[in-house]
């Protein structure tokens, strides 16, 4: 089973969009008992705040619901839980890094890094909707780095199907 954690500042936006995105996919190739995939922050800030309307209402509008999700803060321990940690931005990697101690083996990466462009060592960050407002354009780079991220993990894990 791989296990995938996606963080951002506050677990309202980007995350749980990458979450709901990521198990949609995985859903739709009948993957879903091969994966565990959960979303955090890594601020105290919303803690126990449902999605963000605008964020819920865009997954919404490709079919998906992320209904129930609570924002939670990652913890020191999900680094032994999860397989891979996937932060949205650099800020988010930093801050990740620094609760989770470190990185020894090598799980935690930004999202985009999956990309074409980002195995090439260009990446990008994802744009926080919170302040730019574009929920669709976070939910396209959202898609392409959750594409990505799976494509990855199927040449990887010769088990996923």
């Amino acid at each position: 089973m791989v296990k995938i954690l996606f963080v951002c500042w506050g677990n309202i936006c980007r995350s749980p969009m990458a979450e709901f995105i990521m198990k949609d996919m995985v859903a739709k190739r009948h993957l879903e008992h091969q994966f565990l995939i959960e979303s955090a922050a890594h601020t105290s800030e919303e803690i126990g705040n449902p999605v963000y309307p605008p964020a819920r209402r865009e997954l919404k509008k490709h079919g998906i619901s992320c209904e129930g999700k609570r924002a939670r803060k990652m913890t020191r321990e999900d680094y032994d839980r999860f397989d891979w940690i996937i932060g949205m931005e650099e800020l988010n990697l930093r801050y990740m890094l620094r609760i989770l101690g470190g990185d020894p083996e090598n799980k935690v990466r930004l999202l985009l890094d999956f990309c074409k462009e980002g195995r090439s060592g260009r990446t990008r960050d994802i744009a926080d909707p919170w302040y730019t407002g574009e929920f669709g354009k976070t939910y396209a780079d959202l898609v392409e780095g959750c594409e990505a991220l799976l494509d990855y993990l199927k040449e990887q894990e010769s088990w996923i199907s």
